[in-house]
């Protein structure tokens, strides 16, 4: 059986904000599996977007839906200091995956053993990208909200990741809130949020080059 395929419907008219609106969608978007990228200078609503979608904050005015299994991955999300990313990876995913998480986690060059607490910022993202990732439903749409993942990681894991996303764009939507590295960086879909408006771009070869001419 196919799984369901994920999309996120942002209904034009949809305003988000805290009491007054950030940014406001002037037309609707649709997005569908695979890799969206979501861009705004600082403050202007790229965690609110993602926090909206999540539900756990309400729209302003206007309306979304969302089909598929929803996680969000907020940027400040911490597990328990005392235990290691072997335990919460035991604890918290399908038995099925466990294997497939510390192996990822030794080629990526995390440290299981060692108690969350005491790993760098980037070692702490690697294994909150890890539950993330191996807590997808393999037999549903899914989407995955992610507020600035890459951030502190290296490029070698970086790519591990984006590895995963290719292979698994049928049935994960993934929105992903990022500062761009470099002008060359591909974004055939973007989410980007200009003053308080909010649009979508979607153009096969599009880079941030082209972008962020656009952002103010």
């Amino acid at each position: 059986m196919n799984p369901q395929a994920p999309t996120i419907h942002l209904d034009s008219g949809l305003e988000i904000g805290y009491g007054s609106p950030l940014a406001r969608f002037g037309q609707e978007v649709v997005l569908t599996g695979g890799t969206h990228f979501l861009l705004a200078r600082n403050g202007r609503g790229k965690t609110t977007l993602l926090r909206t979608l999540a539900r756990t904050l309400k729209p302003v005015s206007g309306k979304f839906r969302v089909e598929g299994f929803v996680q969000y991955l907020p940027e400040d999300l911490r597990f328990d200091p005392e235990i290691s990313p072997a335990i919460i990876f035991r604890m918290m995913l399908p038995k099925g995956k466990v294997a497939e998480a510390l192996n990822l986690a030794s080629r990526i060059e995390l440290d299981v053993k060692k108690p969350y607490g005491r790993l760098s910022t980037g070692n702490r993202r690697k294994t909150n990208l890890i539950m993330a990732e191996f807590s997808v439903k393999p037999d549903t749409g899914n989407i995955l909200l992610l507020d600035e993942p890459f951030s502190g990681l290296d490029a070698f894991a970086r790519q591990a990741f984006e590895e995963i996303w290719k292979a698994s764009s049928n049935n994960v939507l993934r929105l992903v809130s990022c500062h761009p590295d470099y002008d060359s960086m591909v974004m055939p879909s973007a989410v980007m949020i200009e003053g308080k408006n909010a649009r979508h771009f979607n153009e096969q070869g599009q880079t941030w080059s082209g972008l962020k001419n656009l952002m103010n």
